[in-house]
């Protein structure tokens, strides 16, 4: 059976319950699969990047093979998504407005309309990227930027909440890569950056705590500074040994190293890469 998210944002949780741990989040528009079910809630296979875990059944609409296989085709190949971390869309049949969080694709965009399951949507043209962005340092600055200071939510991938992968998989979305959705996952795409004096604006950086397990991941602006969630999004310096921190919760930070001019290591970097 297939399903479409017609909410701004729907939790995706480890297990059929309100307060099991939200792996991640699908946005309005996206189809997915219903692979398992218990009660109320409904296990989905995310058609964006295949993550599974449970929904509450009231947070999504069943779709027939015949919708899901017209509508799926068309949600794969729109290129247009929300530009900025919240938009708002109203649809024409009767009025209502959504809120949309950005990376949201917009099928049969033009023109500020676009259209899910016959029912068009109007939105601001300057809130939509109507085509992939070209990966460079301007037009890195102007996705990120409006991202600052999202707090950070475990599974989140919107404006009210974002985690570490969550925030990169978005960012990239606007620039045309399709990244799969946790960093362990994400730093097994693109191409290998081997140094970052030769990293660009966009790519990506991956740390663990000096264990050698990926557990985190940001998006360089430059050769010395990241965008990362973590607390929030913000924007540090990094170096070849890792991120660089100067906020004073980095010293109860127990994995983080404390450097000789009172700074912390609070994430040690293991790989760089290219999309």
């Amino acid at each position: 059976m297939k399903a479409i998210v017609l909410h701004s944002v729907v939790p995706v949780r480890a297990e059929a319950a309100e307060e099991s741990e939200q792996l991640t989040q699908l946005l309005f528009g996206e189809p997915c699969e219903i692979v398992d079910e218990c009660a109320r809630w409904k296990k989905v296979r995310s058609d964006l990047d295949g993550q599974e875990g449970w929904v509450d059944w009231k947070m999504i609409s069943p779709m027939s093979d015949e919708e899901y296989a017209a509508y799926s085709q068309e949600w794969q190949a729109s290129q247009a998504k929300v530009l900025f971390p919240m938009a708002y869309a109203m649809s024409e049949n009767n009025g209502q407005t959504i809120p949309l969080s950005a990376g949201t694709r917009l099928p049969k965009y033009a023109d500020g309309r676009f259209e899910v399951l016959g029912v068009t949507f109007r939105i601001q043209p300057d809130m939509v990227a109507d085509k992939p962005l070209e990966m460079n340092a301007e037009n890195v600055m102007k996705v990120t930027r409006f991202m600052l200071n999202i707090p950070y939510l475990w599974g989140g991938k919107n404006a009210m909440g974002i985690d570490c992968s969550g925030f990169t998989q978005t960012v990239h979305a606007l620039f045309g890569h399709n990244l799969l959705r946790n960093a362990r996952e994400q730093i097994t795409q693109g191409t290998v950056v081997e140094r970052l004096s030769e990293a660009k604006a966009g790519d990506l950086v991956f740390f663990d705590h000096y264990d050698g397990r990926v557990s985190h991941v940001g998006l360089l602006l430059d050769a010395e500074r990241v965008m990362h969630s973590s607390g929030r999004v913000k924007v540090e310096m990094i170096d070849d040994e890792g991120i660089i921190s100067q906020e004073p919760s980095a010293a109860e930070d127990t994995h983080a190293i404390k450097m000789a001019d009172g700074r912390y290591h609070t994430h040690h970097l293991v790989g760089i890469r290219r999309y």
